[in-house]
């Protein structure tokens, strides 16, 4: 069992967390239920799943949740693009939190591509 408390793009994905509930915080309450959803339950379960995959055995099913993941991290590249095509966030916000989001799909593509050489 991996801790994944150690992996440094787990703590960046929880920070993005917290950002995005930040920036999610200026939305329309008429979102709460539709796109504030959406946008934080993608968040959240980036970091869930890599710590979900740290407690599997095998290296292949760490591989599947890195995978989901990097799935939901790219879900909400999506709906924050949304976000700002409906002027829910600015461009400053948009090019901030994407930058952040960038950073950890490319760790989370990095780490997988380890793991997968391990199999």
């Amino acid at each position: 069992m991996r801790n994944f408390r150690d992996l440094e793009v787990w703590k960046s994905s929880v920070i993005l967390v917290k950002n995005i509930y930040l920036l999610t915080e200026s939305f329309p309450n008429t979102e709460k239920f539709g796109l504030v959803s959406q946008i934080t339950r993608c968040a959240v379960s980036i970091p869930s799943n890599i710590a979900e995959g740290c407690s599997r055995t095998s290296q292949k099913d760490f591989s599947r949740f890195l995978q989901i993941s990097l799935g939901s991290a790219f879900e909400l590249e999506t709906q924050l693009e949304i976000a700002k095509e409906i002027n829910f966030i600015n461009k400053k916000e948009y090019s901030n939190i994407i930058e952040e989001l960038h950073i950890i799909q490319k760790r989370i593509q990095s780490l997988k591509k380890y793991v997968d050489s391990k199999i």
